[in-house]
């Protein structure tokens, strides 16, 4: 996971559509850093070196899948999170479930595929409607940098649950990338930039950006969802790359 906001970034530059700052960059640099201290992990007792490499690289193709994804969904975050992730994994579960099937899984029991589908409620469900609404905030890039610290509330957690222990390497790794996190953090992008006039429909308050009529069949109340429109707006003020703020520099 570490190495998919290196991916991300480096998509995101290819595709020009967000700014980095250097607290951006700077930030997978260190992700990068914690994966390098803890190190590769040698192979078991009986198992060859030559079966571990192949395993890290289809993780790194993994991570390559991955921040592809993260773009992609980046464009599509503008519509309903719940309905753009439902789509998704419902793809993804026919096929993953297809797959397996041919290469000789066994459908399991009936508590066992209970337990699956609850935690998967949890991992892959709440968790990417969460990360998909941030890809709307906040960009790939920096969501990509954010949501990279996964593995470290995942050792923290491994403690506990699992009674695992972490040596020094592990501590300051994580350390940089608490670093990493607060530079991300205190990152700030401000000048003149220009809106232009666009129409859409997606859940707002009614801030600078979102100064507009209301029909009779407009929802009341705040946040509430409408098709509304954006008239020719210039004006400085601090802002990520949202769903807002995806202009040239």
């Amino acid at each position: 996971m570490t190495a998919d906001p290196v991916n991300v970034e480096v998509q995101v530059v290819r595709l020009e559509v967000e700014l980095l700052e250097e607290q951006v960059l700077l930030d997978p640099a260190l992700l990068c850093r914690w994966e390098l201290m803890v190190g590769e992990p040698g192979p078991r007792e009986g198992q060859e070196q030559e079966v571990v490499r192949p395993g890290v690289a289809l993780i790194a193709a993994a991570c390559l899948c991955w921040a592809l994804d993260n773009n992609l969904t980046q464009r599509l975050s503008l519509k309903d999170p719940f309905q753009v992730v439902r789509l998704k994994k419902r793809g993804a579960g026919v096929f993953n479930t297809a797959l397996a099937l041919v290469l000789g899984a066994k459908i399991p029991g009936a508590r066992v595929a209970a337990l699956a589908l609850g935690l998967g409620v949890l991992s892959y469900g709440v968790s990417v409607v969460l990360d998909t609404h941030a890809l709307r905030l906040h960009g790939a890039a920096r969501e990509a940098a954010y949501f990279a610290t996964a593995p470290f509330v995942g050792a923290l957690a491994a403690v506990p649950l699992l009674g695992e222990s972490l040596g020094a390497a592990e501590l300051a790794a994580m350390g940089l990338m608490v670093l990493g996190v607060v530079l991300l953090a205190s990152e700030r992008h401000a000048h003149v930039h220009v809106h232009e006039p666009m129409e859409h429909e997606h859940l707002h308050f009614h801030d600078e950006h979102h100064q507009h009529e209301h029909g009779a069949d407009d929802p009341p109340g705040e946040p509430h969802s409408h098709m509304h429109r954006h008239e020719r707006l210039v004006h400085d003020h601090p802002h990520v790359p949202d769903l807002h703020h995806r202009h040239e520099h």
